[in-house]
């Protein structure tokens, strides 16, 4: 079947998503984990020197403002599984309003960001990269609390990894996670609507919470 973005998306209604074995490789595959990877948006965890951090920084984030720069930082390293048809793809996807970044700028350089897909009230999160430290971590804290405020229900991250269970991901059977897609994409999220936070009001909210 040729890959088009309305493919894609009936892909991640299934609750499969797309990769390549690595850039170079002209051939894209589905993917169904067995164990799947999820942060909860209540269950973020913000350890005390990320909080210091997001209160000192001087990261700036923007949403949607440069889609193409975090796939292209997302694909920048020796090991990726971002090929062009994945890159091009998720471009008509972001130029459809159905994929979305977070940024973070140290003044006029993209330092690090997120993006992801958006379907129902789910956000299937792609990929992350970082060029500073602390940069992806407070990128995925401010995505946390966008998704939050936009009504969404599950945050997706495909696996789990270990700096993503530092920030309090979870896995979750397959099964498990069929069931909580089918609630997440009865529903209706909106990525769009929230404002922009920054660091330091994202970490006042969260302390707050606390």
């Amino acid at each position: 079947m040729r890959l088009t973005p309305d493919v894609l998306m009936q892909g991640y209604a299934t609750g499969i998503f797309p990769m390549a074995e690595h850039r170079d490789d002209p051939e894209v595959f589905w993917v169904d984990p067995q164990r799947r990877g999820i942060m909860p948006l209540s269950g973020f965890h913000a350890s005390r020197s990320l909080r210091r951090a997001m209160r000192n920084t001087t990261f700036e984030v923007s949403v949607d403002q440069d889609f193409v720069g975090v796939v292209d930082g997302c694909a920048d390293r020796a090991d990726t599984w971002i090929n062009a048809e994945i890159r091009s793809l998720y471009i008509k996807l972001h130029d459809a309003h159905q994929a979305h970044s977070l940024e973070i700028w140290e003044g006029s350089r993209l330092v690090g960001g997120v993006y992801g897909v958006t379907l129902g009230a789910a956000f299937f999160g792609e990929s992350m990269f970082s060029k500073r430290t602390d940069a992806s971590k407070i990128a995925l804290a401010c995505l946390v609390e966008r998704l939050r405020e936009g009504g969404f229900h599950l945050f997706d991250t495909q696996f789990l990894t270990e700096h993503l269970a530092s920030l309090g991901g979870i896995e979750i059977s397959r099964a498990s996670y069929h069931k909580v897609l089918a609630q997440a994409l009865a529903l209706s999220g909106d990525f769009s609507r929230p404002p922009v936070r920054s660091p330091q009001d994202v970490v006042q909210r969260i302390t707050q919470r606390s």
